[in-house]
């Protein structure tokens, strides 16, 4: 890997996500701001192995253990129902899809050797490679797949991406409402799967590579419950890697998967993922070298860090915003909403309270997502033009005041206080602080919570906050994949933003195989959402992290995920 700091970029179809879709950032959350945390006390366990691989690269027994960090416990590591960056890294290094990801962002074989297409682009069929195993040693086959995907689709899980990866399948309707089996993927033999679409889907192939649709087994599932994947004994996997020790607020473990089909090309032994959610703990492991890698930097060191070669910045295709909870007052007012947002200045929060890591946000789709005929999704919305001047702060401020007093609260006047809840990290805290000082501008009071990481990703999603910090990193550069998110039955929809006609439009998107109709319906889904002010964007993301130039062959992609699974340690 070489430093690197560049433009964001990337017209390639980028899979494996949950996102935002959030890590302790945003959801596809990314957590260091998208999208993670934990408390990391710096303890070493008693435990011989365990000691070991708390140096940063290897054992007293010689094995290679990479140490890194990428955030605290994850709300989950279920494939299913993962929607965050941290625990959708430690995923994709335990499972592998039908198809994955190479290090140049294109879908590649993963279980599946080969796959076809029908003409009309309904028929998909993926045929398995020969001898699959799970990490226990079990036989893997197609089955097995059938059984994931009709899983995601079961009403009791409500996996919070089931309508992004599915609901362009025959049968979805009826899958979601429990008639699992109604969902059109089938297991024709050991190793053939052949799902039906109701449309065509041109980026089905980034869906297949895409964790939600992991393979999990189902006799561990069945014998195990919700906890199944709490533990390491009975987390059961297939990727190239297997967890073998476990302890929350501390570490997850894994170790190479002999039963993995690649297992030639992996030269790591392991991978110590430490569970630290403070920055500045994380920062003393990584000079004390207990780890080689940190996502979580503390942001007063940056400055010092810009020129090191072992500090890297690269861009992503993601958007830190704000949720409202639409469905409680005032925020069902869409007045309201985008008074709030005009009062905020969007270039002092990106060039000053956060350091020029992340840029200015003028609309929800950032840039690099790509548009129907290749082109930059962004520089086509709104006739050329950003939805919010961000260099005329103080005409969107009076603009601002003019919406509040349209709504009924002249200056603030009779305005409730309100909350904003967040995490603590990144830069989290210090936008919060300024959200109190731009809000009072308009007479409004801001309370600020501050919450461990999980506990908020649970709380967002289950609408106990007034506005919440959220984000969202792509799967895949895809626009479906990020306004999706806003789609009125989507799970991701934290604050139950709903409009028909944005519902309609994204409808309309999904059914249509005209690339401009399409191109049409997605522009039009936005400026719905941006005229509604659904949510506040707030800033386009980078991702930045310090990672020892002893790390070789690992990358990092657009959709903010790190790949050691065939790094390696070189002195």
């Amino acid at each position: 890997m070489k430093k690197k700091v560049i433009a964001l970029l990337l017209a390639v179809t980028m899979a494996f996500g949950l996102a935002a879709c959030g890590s302790d950032d945003g959801s596809k959350d990314n957590n260091n701001a998208q999208t993670t945390e934990d408390d990391a006390n710096g303890s070493k366990e008693g435990d011989t192995k365990q000691d070991d691989a708390n140096k940063g690269g290897g054992s007293a027994t010689g094995e290679k253990i990479l140490s890194v960090q990428l955030g605290p416990n994850p709300e989950t590591i279920d494939p299913a129902l993962n929607s965050a960056v941290d625990g959708g890294n430690m995923i994709l290094h335990n499972f592998e899809c039908l198809l994955t990801v190479d290090k140049d962002g294109k879908i590649a074989p993963g279980q599946a050797e080969k796959w076809k297409v029908s003409k009309d682009g309904l028929t998909w069929k993926f045929t398995l490679r020969d001898g699959l195993k799970w990490s226990d040693g079990t036989d893997l086959t197609a089955k097995d797949f059938e059984y994931s995907w009709k899983r995601v689709c079961d009403p009791e899980l409500a996996a919070p991406y089931v309508e992004t990866v599915l609901s362009m399948v025959d049968g979805y309707k009826e899958a979601v409402a429990g008639d699992l089996d109604a969902l059109n993927v089938k297991a024709k033999d050991d190793k053939t799967l052949v799902v039906k679409l109701s449309a065509p889907c041109p980026f089905f192939d980034s869906l297949a590579a895409f964790a939600t649709l992991s393979p999990v087994q189902q006799a561990t599932i069945e014998a195990n419950g919700d906890s199944w994947a709490t533990k390491a004994d009975t987390y059961v996997s297939n990727g190239p890697f297997y967890v073998t020790d476990w302890e929350p607020g501390s570490h997850i473990l894994m170790s190479k998967n002999p039963n993995y089909w690649n297992a030639d090309a992996v030269k790591l032994d392991g991978i110590r993922f430490n569970l630290i959610e403070d920055s500045n703990a994380a920062y003393s492991a990584y000079q004390t070298g207990e780890v080689m890698m940190i996502k979580d930097v503390p942001t007063e060191e940056i400055p010092s860090l810009r020129e090191n070669d072992d500090f890297y910045i690269d861009p992503i295709i993601g958007t830190y915003y704000l949720s409202f909870n639409c469905q409680r007052e005032p925020f069902d007012n869409a007045k309201v909403r985008k008074a709030l947002s005009l009062a905020i200045d969007r270039e002092y929060v990106a060039d000053t309270l956060m350091q020029g890591t992340y840029s200015p946000a003028t609309n929800f789709v950032g840039p690099s997502w790509t548009d129907a005929d290749g082109s930059e999704f962004q520089k086509n919305a709104n006739g050329g033009q950003p939805y919010i001047d961000s260099s005329d702060y103080e005409a969107n401020l009076e603009e601002a005041k003019a919406l509040l007093e349209e709504a009924g609260y002249p200056n603030g006047e009779g305005f409730p206080s309100i909350s904003y809840t967040t995490n603590d990290s990144s830069y989290h805290k210090v936008v919060a602080e300024y959200l109190q000082e731009a809000w009072g501008e308009l007479g409004i009071d801001l309370q600020v919570e501050i919450v461990e990481w999980a506990s908020f990703t649970p709380m967002r999603r289950n609408g106990e906050f007034d506005i919440a910090r959220n984000g969202w990193v792509g799967d895949y550069t895809d626009v479906s994949n990020t306004l999706d998110i806003l789609c009125s039955s989507n799970g991701n929809n934290d604050g139950k933003y709903s409009s028909e006609t944005f519902d309609n439009a994204m409808k309309e998107s999904r059914e249509t195989i005209d690339p401009e109709k399409r191109s049409a319906a997605l522009h039009k889904a936005e400026d719905t959402l941006m005229e509604d002010a659904g949510c506040i964007p707030l800033a386009y993301y980078n991702d930045f992290w310090l990672q020892s130039e002893k790390v070789v062959d690992s990358w990092h992609s657009p959709t903010g995920y790190w790949y050691f699974m065939y790094a390696d340690i070189v002195e």
